[in-house]
């Protein structure tokens, strides 16, 4: 889905720089101009940035062993 019509920012996009490091709207949004023109996309990148960084952040817990 096209979160950014400006800048042809897609959700996918978004996922994808969380993906590769970003971890805050700032971050997500200078690696992909989303939110960069008119500004009206700002609310649904920021929720799918909250979104994608909570999903990875619960992905690379579950990656930690434990010594018992």
């Amino acid at each position: 889905m096209y979160v950014c019509l400006c800048n042809g920012v897609t959700d996918k996009a978004i996922r994808e720089a969380v993906d590769g490091g970003a971890r805050s709207w700032r971050e997500v949004r200078e690696s992909t101009g989303c939110a960069t023109q008119c500004g009206k996309c700002a609310c649904v990148g920021k929720a799918l940035t909250r979104e994608a960084v909570v999903t990875t952040m619960v992905e690379a817990s579950q990656d930690l062993a434990y010594a018992v």
